[in-house]
């Protein structure tokens, strides 16, 4: 499985699985073997069957309807045909508003055009039972990228990118505005691969002062603060009870924040404190600017996952 390139205007639909095994002999025989040995892939509690997790996910932000027709937009034509599928191949379409996919059958391929017809809607399931805001100091160099890709695999709902005292990259204006469109492009491209029907929403760049002054009058159902400090407590005590309010009709929010490299000041870290936010500790060793807040994420995943039988 592979993932493409992303434009840096994040403007166009891409494909999130570049592989097309209909016609590979080889491909094929693996997959009857595995059905044979009844792994998990082709099990009847899989999140989802086999050849849906095989064919190729276009995130189209639009409306979509059932047995439309229409003209995939450039970039995502131009990866069908590297793709190098055909006439009557399928594609599962999602525009990130809801728990939809569509399926959808190629109709015509041209020099500079893929037509499509969609099928009629289906529910999906793939997302947290928690609505998960990642609130973090942006780490420098490309690190963003690969935690924005990672954040959107494992379910976060939105990222917060913030402006600390100790952050390296410091972004305005259009360049701000640029990332953010770039970061959204990865995050649509998670979406694709992972199997999920939203995108994580990239939210605009903020220095912390100035955000955590918002988070005063915010609803969330809990806030935490990833620390350093002796008195930090443990995910599973600062977060007590969240599994049960999953159960409810409004979905339990849960803000998390983290620094940059090197951590909040000990100043941003108290100013965080008295808007309710919970000191957390993530165990004795130091983790990366870019891995605390994810570790904190798949945590969030685990504790809150339904339980599921065993076979």
């Amino acid at each position: 499985m592979a993932r493409d390139a992303r434009a840096g205007d994040g403007s166009a639909a891409r494909i999130g699985r570049l592989a097309h095994w209909k016609n590979d002999a080889a491909c094929g025989a693996a997959l009857g073997q595995s059905a044979a040995r009844g792994d998990p892939l082709n099990a009847p509690d899989a999140p989802f069957p086999a050849e849906t997790a095989l064919t190729p996910r276009i995130f189209l932000p639009q409306p979509l309807a059932a047995d439309a027709v229409f003209e995939l937009p450039v970039a995502a034509a131009r990866h069908v045909r590297v793709l190098r599928l055909q006439p009557d191949d399928t594609l599962r379409l999602f525009n990130g508003a809801d728990d939809i996919e569509w399926p959808a059958t190629i109709v015509r391929i041209g020099r500079n055009a893929v037509e499509v017809r969609l099928g009629a809607a289906q529910a999906v399931d793939r997302e947290l039972p928690v609505a998960v805001t990642l609130a973090f100091g942006v780490p420098a160099n490309d690190r963003m990228d690969a935690l924005v890709e990672k954040a959107a695999e494992l379910g976060a709902r939105a990222i917060q990118p913030l402006v600390c005292e100790r952050s390296v990259l410091r972004l305005a204006g259009e360049r701000a505005e640029a990332k953010r469109r770039h970061w959204g492009a990865v995050a649509a491209s998670a979406s694709e691969q992972s199997g999920r029907a939203r995108v994580t929403a990239l939210l605009p760049m903020q220095p912390l002062a100035a955000w955590l002054d918002g988070q005063r009058g915010a609803d969330a159902v809990r806030r935490i603060v990833l620390s350093f400090s002796a008195s930090g407590v443990a995910p599973a005590e600062a977060l007590d009870g969240v599994d049960a309010m999953t159960a409810t009709a409004t979905a339990a929010r849960v803000v998390v924040l983290s620094g940059p490299e090197g951590g909040l000041t000990h100043d941003e870290e108290e100013a965080a404190v008295a808007c309710g936010f919970v000191r957390v500790g993530l165990g004795p060793r130091v983790l990366r600017a870019d891995t605390a807040p994810l570790a904190m994420l798949a945590w969030l995943g685990l504790a809150t996952a339904p339980s599921r039988a065993s076979p």
